[in-house]
Protein backbone atom coordinates (compact mmCIF):
# COMPACT_ATOMS: atom_id res chain seq x y z
CA UNK A 1 0.00 0.00 0.00
CA UNK A 2 2.65 2.29 0.94
CA UNK A 3 4.60 1.50 -2.52
CA UNK A 4 1.56 2.30 -4.21
CA UNK A 5 1.31 5.60 -2.70
CA UNK A 6 4.71 6.95 -3.28
CA UNK A 7 4.67 5.40 -6.74
CA UNK A 8 1.58 7.82 -7.43
CA UNK A 9 3.39 10.09 -5.54
CA UNK A 10 6.16 10.08 -7.95
CA UNK A 11 4.30 9.88 -10.91
CA UNK A 12 2.70 12.87 -10.10
CA UNK A 13 5.57 15.04 -9.87
CA UNK A 14 7.15 13.71 -12.55
CA UNK A 15 4.09 14.87 -14.70
CA UNK A 16 3.86 18.40 -12.74
CA UNK A 17 7.50 18.49 -14.15
CA UNK A 18 6.85 17.65 -17.78
CA UNK A 19 3.78 19.60 -17.79
CA UNK A 20 5.76 22.81 -17.28
CA UNK A 21 9.06 21.98 -18.97
CA UNK A 22 10.73 22.37 -15.36
CA UNK A 23 12.40 18.45 -15.54
CA UNK A 24 15.83 19.80 -16.78
CA UNK A 25 16.25 22.57 -14.48
CA UNK A 26 14.99 20.87 -11.42
CA UNK A 27 16.88 17.76 -11.65
CA UNK A 28 20.03 20.20 -12.49
CA UNK A 29 19.31 21.86 -9.36
CA UNK A 30 18.65 19.33 -7.15
CA UNK A 31 21.93 17.52 -8.72
CA UNK A 32 23.45 20.64 -7.67
CA UNK A 33 22.25 20.80 -4.21
CA UNK A 34 23.33 16.97 -3.08
CA UNK A 35 26.25 17.12 -5.06
CA UNK A 36 27.58 20.23 -3.33
CA UNK A 37 26.62 18.34 0.38
CA UNK A 38 28.84 15.67 -1.06
CA UNK A 39 31.77 17.85 -2.12
CA UNK A 40 31.25 19.34 1.77
CA UNK A 41 31.68 16.58 3.32
CA UNK A 42 34.77 15.15 1.47
CA UNK A 43 36.44 18.59 1.87
CA UNK A 44 36.70 17.12 6.05
CA UNK A 45 39.64 14.32 4.71
CA UNK A 46 41.09 16.58 1.86
CA UNK A 47 44.48 16.43 3.82
CA UNK A 48 44.69 12.29 3.60
CA UNK A 49 43.75 11.88 0.23
CA UNK A 50 46.23 9.43 -1.63
CA UNK A 51 44.55 9.24 -4.51
CA UNK A 52 42.64 11.40 -6.68
CA UNK A 53 39.81 9.21 -6.75
CA UNK A 54 39.04 9.35 -3.70
CA UNK A 55 37.58 13.07 -4.32
CA UNK A 56 35.61 11.89 -7.19
CA UNK A 57 31.80 12.93 -6.60
CA UNK A 58 29.73 13.78 -10.17
CA UNK A 59 27.14 16.66 -10.43
CA UNK A 60 27.88 18.06 -14.25
CA UNK A 61 30.97 16.39 -15.22
CA UNK A 62 31.29 12.94 -17.36
CA UNK A 63 32.43 11.15 -14.46
CA UNK A 64 33.68 12.59 -11.25
CA UNK A 65 35.60 15.42 -12.76
CA UNK A 66 33.70 17.48 -10.32
CA UNK A 67 34.72 17.03 -7.23
CA UNK A 68 38.56 15.89 -8.28
CA UNK A 69 38.83 19.69 -9.51
CA UNK A 70 37.07 20.91 -6.07
CA UNK A 71 40.12 18.93 -3.89
CA UNK A 72 42.92 20.80 -6.40
CA UNK A 73 40.99 23.76 -6.19
CA UNK A 74 41.16 23.48 -2.37
CA UNK A 75 44.22 22.47 -1.78
CA UNK A 76 46.11 25.03 -4.04
CA UNK A 77 43.55 27.79 -2.61
CA UNK A 78 42.40 29.14 -5.72
CA UNK A 79 40.58 32.38 -5.48
CA UNK A 80 38.82 33.59 -8.35
CA UNK A 81 38.46 29.98 -10.39
CA UNK A 82 38.56 31.54 -13.74
CA UNK A 83 38.80 28.43 -16.48
CA UNK A 84 38.72 27.66 -20.18
CA UNK A 85 37.32 24.17 -21.25
CA UNK A 86 37.40 22.81 -24.93
CA UNK A 87 34.74 20.37 -25.69
CA UNK A 88 31.87 20.92 -24.05
CA UNK A 89 28.66 20.18 -26.14
CA UNK A 90 25.86 21.73 -24.98
CA UNK A 91 27.27 22.28 -21.42
CA UNK A 92 24.82 19.96 -19.81
CA UNK A 93 28.31 17.51 -19.00
CA UNK A 94 31.41 19.36 -18.70
CA UNK A 95 34.29 19.26 -16.24
CA UNK A 96 33.42 23.50 -14.99
CA UNK A 97 29.96 23.51 -15.12
CA UNK A 98 29.97 22.95 -11.70
CA UNK A 99 32.74 25.85 -10.62
CA UNK A 100 29.93 28.53 -12.92
CA UNK A 101 27.65 27.44 -11.46
CA UNK A 102 28.71 27.96 -7.96
CA UNK A 103 30.82 31.03 -8.01
CA UNK A 104 29.74 32.25 -11.37
CA UNK A 105 33.73 32.70 -12.52
CA UNK A 106 35.05 34.40 -15.63
CA UNK A 107 35.53 31.01 -18.13
CA UNK A 108 35.41 30.47 -21.68
CA UNK A 109 33.96 27.78 -23.45
CA UNK A 110 35.03 26.22 -26.89
CA UNK A 111 32.55 24.03 -29.29
CA UNK A 112 31.31 22.98 -32.76
CA UNK A 113 27.65 22.40 -32.64
CA UNK A 114 24.81 23.99 -33.71
CA UNK A 115 23.27 27.06 -32.03
CA UNK A 116 25.40 26.42 -29.40
CA UNK A 117 24.68 29.63 -27.30
CA UNK A 118 20.89 29.08 -27.05
CA UNK A 119 21.64 25.47 -25.71
CA UNK A 120 24.66 26.45 -23.46
CA UNK A 121 22.11 29.09 -21.68
CA UNK A 122 19.13 26.93 -20.57
CA UNK A 123 21.75 24.89 -18.44
CA UNK A 124 23.09 28.02 -16.71
CA UNK A 125 22.65 31.17 -15.24
CA UNK A 126 24.03 33.40 -17.90
CA UNK A 127 23.62 36.55 -16.41
CA UNK A 128 25.48 35.83 -12.99
CA UNK A 129 28.83 34.95 -14.13
CA UNK A 130 31.31 36.09 -16.72
CA UNK A 131 31.27 33.34 -19.78
CA UNK A 132 31.81 33.72 -23.10
CA UNK A 133 30.77 31.00 -25.46
CA UNK A 134 32.87 30.27 -28.87
CA UNK A 135 31.33 28.12 -31.39
CA UNK A 136 34.45 27.32 -33.39
CA UNK A 137 36.08 24.37 -34.01
CA UNK A 138 39.63 23.88 -32.99
CA UNK A 139 43.12 23.16 -33.94
CA UNK A 140 46.70 23.32 -33.84
CA UNK A 141 46.34 26.65 -36.12
CA UNK A 142 43.48 28.78 -34.88
CA UNK A 143 44.24 27.79 -30.89
CA UNK A 144 46.27 30.72 -30.14
CA UNK A 145 43.28 33.34 -31.80
CA UNK A 146 40.38 31.87 -30.23
CA UNK A 147 42.39 32.03 -26.41
CA UNK A 148 43.60 35.45 -27.42
CA UNK A 149 39.85 36.95 -28.40
CA UNK A 150 37.61 35.09 -25.00
CA UNK A 151 40.42 34.88 -22.74
CA UNK A 152 41.90 38.03 -21.01
CA UNK A 153 41.94 36.78 -17.98
CA UNK A 154 44.52 34.75 -15.75
CA UNK A 155 43.51 30.75 -16.14
CA UNK A 156 43.27 28.93 -13.20
CA UNK A 157 41.69 25.51 -14.43
CA UNK A 158 41.95 24.76 -18.37
CA UNK A 159 40.77 21.46 -19.61
CA UNK A 160 40.54 19.75 -23.11
CA UNK A 161 38.61 16.55 -24.24
CA UNK A 162 37.53 16.85 -27.83
CA UNK A 163 38.26 13.26 -28.79
CA UNK A 164 40.31 14.32 -31.49
CA UNK A 165 43.98 16.14 -32.05
CA UNK A 166 44.44 17.44 -27.89
CA UNK A 167 48.09 16.40 -28.05
CA UNK A 168 48.78 19.16 -31.05
CA UNK A 169 46.63 21.46 -29.53
CA UNK A 170 48.16 21.44 -26.24
CA UNK A 171 51.55 21.54 -27.93
CA UNK A 172 50.80 25.02 -29.12
CA UNK A 173 49.42 26.64 -25.44
CA UNK A 174 52.17 28.56 -23.94
CA UNK A 175 53.82 26.74 -21.04
CA UNK A 176 51.98 27.56 -17.52
CA UNK A 177 48.86 28.65 -19.23
CA UNK A 178 46.59 27.68 -16.05
CA UNK A 179 47.17 26.46 -12.42
CA UNK A 180 45.43 23.19 -12.98
CA UNK A 181 45.20 21.37 -16.20
CA UNK A 182 42.68 18.60 -17.19
CA UNK A 183 43.69 16.34 -20.55
CA UNK A 184 41.57 13.55 -22.00
CA UNK A 185 44.12 10.54 -22.86
CA UNK A 186 43.29 7.38 -24.37
CA UNK A 187 43.86 4.49 -22.12
CA UNK A 188 43.64 1.96 -25.40
CA UNK A 189 47.50 2.73 -26.15
CA UNK A 190 48.63 1.13 -23.21
CA UNK A 191 50.88 2.37 -20.42
CA UNK A 192 54.19 2.39 -23.08
CA UNK A 193 54.04 3.78 -26.17
CA UNK A 194 54.27 7.66 -26.91
CA UNK A 195 52.12 8.58 -29.77
CA UNK A 196 49.47 10.46 -30.80
CA UNK A 197 47.02 10.42 -34.03
CA UNK A 198 48.12 12.42 -37.11
CA UNK A 199 47.60 16.34 -36.67
CA UNK A 200 44.66 16.40 -38.92
CA UNK A 201 42.37 19.34 -38.90
CA UNK A 202 38.73 18.14 -38.70
CA UNK A 203 39.91 14.89 -37.58
CA UNK A 204 36.58 12.56 -36.19
CA UNK A 205 37.71 9.47 -34.38
CA UNK A 206 34.13 7.83 -35.95
CA UNK A 207 35.55 8.14 -39.79
CA UNK A 208 39.20 7.45 -38.72
CA UNK A 209 38.29 4.48 -37.59
CA UNK A 210 35.46 2.46 -37.43
CA UNK A 211 35.92 0.89 -34.05
CA UNK A 212 35.80 4.55 -32.53
CA UNK A 213 39.48 3.75 -30.73
CA UNK A 214 41.56 5.29 -32.30
CA UNK A 215 42.11 9.28 -31.00
CA UNK A 216 44.11 11.21 -28.88
CA UNK A 217 47.08 10.37 -27.84
CA UNK A 218 48.57 7.93 -24.83
CA UNK A 219 49.13 9.09 -21.57
CA UNK A 220 52.54 8.48 -21.62
CA UNK A 221 52.96 10.98 -24.35
CA UNK A 222 50.51 13.37 -22.74
CA UNK A 223 53.13 13.30 -19.68
CA UNK A 224 56.41 14.00 -21.46
CA UNK A 225 53.97 16.77 -23.34
CA UNK A 226 52.74 18.45 -20.04
CA UNK A 227 56.36 18.12 -18.32
CA UNK A 228 57.94 20.30 -21.19
CA UNK A 229 55.19 22.70 -20.43
CA UNK A 230 55.46 23.09 -16.93
CA UNK A 231 53.53 20.74 -15.39
CA UNK A 232 53.46 17.90 -13.18
CA UNK A 233 50.96 14.65 -13.53
CA UNK A 234 49.24 13.82 -10.26
CA UNK A 235 46.56 11.20 -11.31
CA UNK A 236 43.31 10.36 -13.18
CA UNK A 237 39.95 9.62 -12.91
CA UNK A 238 38.42 6.42 -11.57
CA UNK A 239 37.47 5.52 -15.34
CA UNK A 240 41.31 6.39 -16.62
CA UNK A 241 40.68 8.62 -19.36
CA UNK A 242 41.13 11.81 -17.88
CA UNK A 243 44.60 13.03 -16.60
CA UNK A 244 45.21 16.24 -13.74
CA UNK A 245 48.27 18.44 -13.97
CA UNK A 246 49.29 20.67 -11.53
CA UNK A 247 51.44 23.82 -12.21
CA UNK A 248 55.10 23.07 -11.48
CA UNK A 249 55.13 26.07 -9.36
CA UNK A 250 53.18 24.83 -6.84
CA UNK A 251 55.80 22.12 -4.86
CA UNK A 252 54.25 18.61 -4.80
CA UNK A 253 55.31 17.89 -1.34
CA UNK A 254 53.74 21.06 0.09
CA UNK A 255 50.51 20.67 -1.44
CA UNK A 256 49.79 16.85 -2.34
CA UNK A 257 52.39 15.63 -0.13
CA UNK A 258 50.27 12.53 0.32
CA UNK A 259 49.75 11.55 -3.32
CA UNK A 260 51.03 8.54 -4.31
CA UNK A 261 51.77 8.52 -8.04
CA UNK A 262 51.36 4.71 -9.44
CA UNK A 263 52.96 3.32 -12.24
CA UNK A 264 51.28 4.08 -15.65
CA UNK A 265 49.82 0.69 -15.74
CA UNK A 266 47.43 1.84 -13.38
CA UNK A 267 46.22 4.56 -15.26
CA UNK A 268 45.31 2.70 -18.38
CA UNK A 269 43.69 -0.24 -17.25
CA UNK A 270 40.20 1.08 -18.44
CA UNK A 271 37.20 -1.20 -18.68
CA UNK A 272 35.42 0.97 -20.60
CA UNK A 273 34.08 -0.50 -23.10
CA UNK A 274 32.20 1.86 -26.12
CA UNK A 275 34.33 -0.10 -29.32
CA UNK A 276 32.02 -0.38 -32.22
CA UNK A 277 32.36 -2.80 -35.01
CA UNK A 278 32.14 -1.72 -38.65
CA UNK A 279 28.74 -1.83 -38.96
CA UNK A 280 28.39 0.73 -36.21
CA UNK A 281 26.63 -1.51 -33.70
CA UNK A 282 28.59 -2.04 -30.29
CA UNK A 283 30.52 -5.08 -29.60
CA UNK A 284 32.09 -4.15 -26.05
CA UNK A 285 35.84 -5.17 -26.89
CA UNK A 286 37.98 -5.46 -23.60
CA UNK A 287 41.99 -5.28 -23.05
CA UNK A 288 44.15 -6.03 -25.33
CA UNK A 289 41.25 -6.61 -28.17
CA UNK A 290 40.77 -2.89 -28.11
CA UNK A 291 44.31 -2.13 -29.25
CA UNK A 292 44.52 -5.66 -31.80
CA UNK A 293 40.96 -3.93 -32.79
CA UNK A 294 43.08 -0.81 -34.23
CA UNK A 295 46.50 -2.53 -34.91
CA UNK A 296 46.30 -1.16 -38.79
CA UNK A 297 45.52 2.53 -37.41
CA UNK A 298 48.42 5.24 -38.58
CA UNK A 299 49.94 6.79 -35.20
CA UNK A 300 52.68 9.51 -34.76
CA UNK A 301 55.19 7.77 -33.18
CA UNK A 302 56.45 10.53 -30.08
CA UNK A 303 59.50 8.63 -28.72
CA UNK A 304 62.83 10.46 -28.73
CA UNK A 305 61.27 13.44 -30.71
CA UNK A 306 60.67 11.12 -33.92
CA UNK A 307 57.05 12.20 -35.06
CA UNK A 308 57.47 9.21 -37.35
CA UNK A 309 54.21 8.20 -38.99
CA UNK A 310 53.78 4.24 -38.13
CA UNK A 311 51.15 1.59 -37.99
CA UNK A 312 50.55 1.06 -34.76
CA UNK A 313 51.03 -3.09 -34.97
CA UNK A 314 54.68 -1.91 -35.72
CA UNK A 315 55.98 -0.50 -32.33
CA UNK A 316 54.59 -3.44 -30.56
Amino acid sequence: MIKNFCFMVIKFFVSFLKKFRLEIFVFDKIMHCVGNVQITLNRNRYNDVEDLTETEVKIFSQNGEDGIIDYLINRLKIDKKNFVEIGVGDYRESNTRFLYNSYHSKGLIVDNINDMEKKVKKHINFWKGDLRIINKQIDSKNIQDVLNMGCNYEIDLFSIDIDSIDYWIIDKLKDNISKIFVAEYNPVFGSELEVSVPNISGFDRSKYHYSHLCYGMSLKALIKLMDRKGYYFIGSNLQKINAFFISKEFNKEYFFKNIKIKSLDQYTDSNIRDSRDDKNNLNYLSGDLKLKEIENCEVVNLKDNKHELTKLKDLK
